[in-house]
């Protein structure tokens, strides 16, 4: 299975991906932000974007690459993403319900005073990241049309990250997903990520 931590740019998506997968067994962290850096290296350059989500073939890729890893691997991908484009989340999450795997979505929230200072606070990107500061209206978008619709959001305003990695594990370990199916039909074992 997938469990998928949206949310905007300096949510803490990455710290709290690395703390799910710690307390989730037989997990594994696949940053999607990766298969972007890939096309980037591609030469001479792809279309100018100032976003490498809007090139059409990022979201198939990630689609393909986390079924791949899980066919190969079994257990759980947790993926810190941030996603604000329906049609984008739309067409990656079909896109892994055509290969049958299940997927937790989950969007780390916060209001927006307590996200500008956990940018202005960043020791890794610096502070005031101006790609993250221009994210911020657009995610409040996603937030107020569609996105918090499609996810289980969890608000860490209050929270430290391990508090909310805790909560998200939580939540992981009492799902019991339906199980996968092979090309012949037949169901495939449970791994212990998808207790």
């Amino acid at each position: 299975m997938i469990v998928w931590i949206n949310g905007a740019h300096g949510a803490g998506k990455t710290t709290t991906a690395a703390l799910v997968q710690r307390l989730v067994p037989d997990s594994r962290v696949f940053d999607a932000e990766k298969v972007g850096e890939t096309l980037m290296d591609i030469t001479p350059e792809l279309p100018v974007t100032d976003n490498f989500q809007h090139w059409p073939p990022w979201r198939p890729l990630v689609v393909e690459t986390a079924r791949r890893v899980l066919d190969y691997t079994g257990g759980t991908l947790v993926m810190p993403m941030t996603v604000l484009v329906e049609e984008y989340w739309r067409e990656i999450s079909a896109g892994l319900a055509r290969h049958a795997v299940p997927v937790r979505h989950f969007v780390l929230h916060a209001d927006r005073g307590t996200l500008r200072a956990r940018i202005a606070g960043d020791t890794v990107l610096g502070p005031d990241s101006p790609f993250r500061l221009s994210h911020l209206e657009p995610y409040a978008e996603a937030a107020r049309t569609w996105l918090h619709a499609e996810a289980e959001v969890v608000d860490t305003t209050h929270l430290t990250p391990a508090e909310t990695a805790l909560r998200i594990a939580e939540a992981v370990k009492g799902w019991d997903p339906p199980p996968r199916e092979d090309r012949s039909g037949s169901e495939e074992p449970r791994t212990a990520g998808h207790a």
